[in-house]
């Protein structure tokens, strides 16, 4: 009897990861932008489809996944305490990631020889349609007059606070808010799916964005104002080195399962320019890494307010580069007393962009008319603005992974987190299951 010849073994094929499929995206955007300007700025049309979806899911994941975390897990004695701890640890990190700034735009000086030419007037009108919010009008802004009204805006510091109050209200009343739980844990779970959905279009938007930006500002605009992206990007890469590793040992985080989880929201969060565009996906990869569903719901919407450490990164860095293009053009120098001052008037003033278009541009904008020369401030941002988008990348990225790892330090912090669904969350299940 002649043995049958061995069969080669077949190995299962895998479709790439979302962070691949995003990845590529965004290569082939690139290159139709370069290639064919007028098809970048054609399929912008697709981006704003991508974003306006993933708009869609926000409000109702978040008014859903904090109603069952509060008033269903019975968390009303722990939401007080969970939203301290969270404030003081957003306030640690947003002010490390001030003096980072500082730190490495005094060291590269990337302002200097930077001459401030006459603005561009239809910019500075963009921008300055909008104005920051102090102190008290964010306290009120929290609070919304009409949540439809909210959820339509998209406000998630709004939908976070009526959310709260609901849950107290349905726990409150006891067995008879059982039926709300009950439909509060069938819409997240339906929320979620429905996210599953949307992220199979994320390539596409995220390609036809690049292509859009690459299509109508040029391959050139990655050259304009070099030394100030370069140096945005090696602060954030020290910041996410040194803060969050510090943060990630301090807190006991498996380093590697929690690149997993965090890898698909960020690589969103860069390729569209958007946190809200990430905002799902990563609400629903910190429950799968073990974080309980009351925690992600209360502090991962708040820290889009409080904990953009991204954004403040780059306020720093961007307001001392204007510091240092006006000494070119004027000699007018800024000590480092005064920068400090700046400083903390950008920790204050930062934390009411929730809501605001170009939130880092008006908040900057605002800040440099009181500290820079007369007139220098808005030609500073204006010439900024050219090259916004590349660094608005970087910086939503950042902002993202730190509102994730925020979810987990918490987590921790109310010993609450799950070690080892964390160790499980992000294996690759077996083909065909």
């Amino acid at each position: 009897m002649i043995a049958k010849a061995a069969q080669p073994i077949r190995r299962p094929w895998y479709p790439p990861s979302l962070t691949t499929q995003i990845m590529i995206g965004l290569v082939v955007g690139g290159f139709v932008g370069w290639l064919r300007p007028d098809w970048g700025n054609a399929v912008y049309f697709l981006r704003d489809i991508f974003i306006n979806l993933i708009k869609s899911i926000i409000a109702p994941l978040v008014f859903s996944t904090i109603v069952v975390g509060i008033a269903g897990a019975g968390a009303l004695r722990k939401v007080g305490r969970m939203g301290i701890k969270a404030l003081i640890y957003f306030e640690l990190v947003t002010t490390a990631a001030l003096f980072i700034g500082l730190a490495v735009v005094n060291f590269i000086k990337p302002g200097l020889g930077v001459t401030l030419a006459a603005a561009n007037t239809d910019v500075l009108k963009t921008i300055e349609q909008s104005h920051p919010k102090s102190f008290v009008e964010t306290i009120v802004h929290v609070f919304p007059s009409s949540v439809i009204e909210s959820m339509v805006r998209g406000d998630v510091l709004q939908i976070v606070a009526f959310s709260v109050l609901f849950a107290l209200a349905v726990s409150a009343v006891g067995e008879k808010g059982k039926p709300i739980i009950r439909a509060m844990e069938s819409l997240s779970q339906i929320m979620f799916k429905f996210t599953n959905y949307v992220m199979m279009f994320a390539p596409i938007g995220v390609g036809a964005a690049m292509a859009h930006t690459i299509g109508t500002q040029g391959p050139g605009v990655l050259m304009n104002l070099g030394k100030l992206i370069g140096s945005l990007y090696l602060a954030l890469v020290i910041f996410i080195v040194w803060i969050f590793g510090l943060v990630i040992w301090i807190a006991r985080i498996p380093l590697r399962q929690f690149v997993k989880a965090v890898r698909e929201p960020a690589a969103l969060a860069f390729a569209t320019t958007s946190s809200e565009s990430a905002l799902p996906k990563a609400m629903e990869s910190m429950e799968r890494f073990g974080v309980p569903p009351h925690i992600v719901g209360f502090v991962m919407p708040t820290g889009y307010s409080f904990n953009l450490t991204g954004s403040t990164l780059y306020l720093a860095m961007a307001s001392v580069f204007v510091a240092q293009a006006a000494e070119t053009t004027m000699g007018w120098h800024m000590s480092f007393g005064q920068q400090i001052t700046m400083m903390l008037t950008l920790m204050v003033s930062s934390k009411g962009v929730a809501g605001v278009p170009r939130a880092a541009l008006v908040i900057l904008l605002a800040v440099l008319n009181s500290f820079v020369p007369s007139g220098l401030g808005p030609i500073g941002v204006a010439i900024i603005f050219g090259v916004d988008e590349l660094m608005d990348m970087g910086r939503t990225c950042v902002n993202v992974i730190g509102n994730c790892l925020a979810t987990v330090v918490v987590a921790r912090w109310e010993k609450q987190f799950d070690d080892a669904r964390a160790s499980l969350a992000h294996q690759r299940k077996p083909h065909g299951i």
